[in-house]
């Protein structure tokens, strides 16, 4: 009998990796562990279609089964396409594409990178302005659109994508620390405060604000 990690690893593999959420979990991964341990059904990813469940009911020995239409429906491969007309540069895309396939900054106009866009539809409800839509770029629906090597390379994507997002916290306060030790460093240049002692008091508040973000710092990191 197949261990339950092992299964969960297979069951992985088989997916496409698209991390569009459609299957009730937050990627890929989090429902082929559902499905090694009974609690999803094998019918829950759209991209995948159906020769999707017909690769899961193979690894867990369940019958074949439709898609559930409450999941959506097995259709052809599209893509983000951003209107640049309207694009106000917000940048809430950026953060909810798993691939990274979106490039952009603040108040600047985005892009999506077509190769790396998995279709998974995350960017569309979160723009404010409705730029976003999609584009079909295959006839063929399911696995017959969307290849092997394309479900891995989106996998390393989304792996380096949530390694950024974890990584983000930490890069944000180390730039205030740094913003802070800048102003430390002449504060009476960055201050309105006249008087010495005034700010001396100011000082002692900085460096104790330094301290408490570098012992959270040295604690998320482990250290």
């Amino acid at each position: 009998m197949t261990s339950i990690p092992l299964l969960v690893e297979r069951l992985h593999a088989a997916l496409p990796q698209t991390q569009c959420t459609r299957c009730g979990y937050p990627d890929c991964r989090a429902y082929a562990q559902a499905v090694a341990e009974g609690q999803a059904q094998i019918n829950q990813c759209p991209p995948g279609g159906t020769e999707g469940i017909e690769r899961l009911a193979a690894l867990t020995g369940r019958p074949v089964l439709p898609l559930n239409p409450e999941h959506g429906q097995e259709s052809v491969r599209q893509v983000a396409v951003i209107d640049e007309a309207w694009c106000i540069g917000c940048t809430l895309c950026l953060p909810v594409c798993p691939t990274d396939a979106i490039l952009g900054a603040n108040k600047r106009m985005h892009t999506v990178v077509e190769p790396h866009c998995t279709g998974c539809e995350l960017c569309i409800p979160v723009c404010p302005v409705d730029c976003i839509s999609l584009e079909p770029v295959t006839q063929a629906t399911g696995w017959q659109a969307w290849s092997a090597q394309q479900a891995q390379d989106a996998l390393k994507r989304y792996g380096t994508h949530q390694l950024r997002l974890q990584q983000a916290p930490a890069r944000q306060a180390l730039r205030l620390e740094e913003k802070a030790r800048a102003k430390l460093a002449d504060l009476p240049a960055h201050t309105q405060l006249t008087e010495p002692d005034e700010i001396e008091k100011k000082r002692a508040v900085i460096e104790a604000a330094l301290a408490r973000a570098k012992a959270r710092r040295a604690m998320d990191s482990g250290a």
